[in-house]
């Protein structure tokens, strides 16, 4: 994955979507507490992620976005955000996150050469 391939988008997607997450606490006024935390950890983890996989493309990256996506959509039920906006940033960038995570999975796997029977 030497070009600008469609998984590097997705990974450069991810990193701004990160970094919006990371930042969410500020632009959308949340309250402090589990949503802050939750925001800025997981905000972090998925740029770090995305940066790793942009330097140099492997699965388990994808995977371990995939989990931070899935992790960000269930936790603010799971920690009982009070603020709803909180809720829908998590929900909304946790679902793309996922999402784009596991397209690039589907990319890496429909990419390895296939085995071919010759008689």
């Amino acid at each position: 994955m030497d070009d600008w391939s469609s998984a590097k988008l997705c990974d450069v997607a991810n990193l701004t979507l990160g970094m919006v997450l990371f930042f969410s606490p500020w632009l959308f006024d949340l309250s402090a507490g589990a949503p802050w935390q939750t925001a800025s950890t997981i905000g972090i983890l998925i740029a770090v992620l995305s940066i790793a996989a942009l330097a140099a493309f492997a699965v388990w990256e994808e995977w371990l976005n995939l989990i931070a996506g899935l992790t960000l959509i269930v936790l603010p039920w799971l920690l009982d955000f009070q603020n709803s906006d909180a809720m829908t940033i998590d929900a909304v960038i946790g679902t793309i996150v996922a999402t784009l995570a596991a397209f690039e999975m589907w990319l890496a796997h429909d990419r390895r050469p296939r085995l071919t029977a010759s008689h």
